[in-house]
């Protein structure tokens, strides 16, 4: 991802959550996806949408550790 898709992301996450401490940060060997934290944690990863241009895919795992 470019940093201008990664800028608008981004701002959408930030916009859609109400949280201004997620960022999403270019991923140096991967320029199909980035990385998302919050507060400085990995939470998950944006990937584009082959099948959609201009459109992206968030994933996030949720481990049964972090719900205790």
């Amino acid at each position: 991802m470019d940093q201008k898709a990664i800028d608008r992301v981004q701002a959408h996450l930030k916009r859609t959550f109400g949280n201004p401490h997620i960022a999403v940060l270019a991923r140096p060997k991967q320029k199909d996806s980035a990385e998302v934290e919050l507060k400085g944690e990995f939470i998950g990863v944006i990937y584009e949408d082959e099948d959609e241009p201009g459109s992206y895919m968030f994933e996030m795992a949720i481990l049964a550790e972090d719900l205790e």
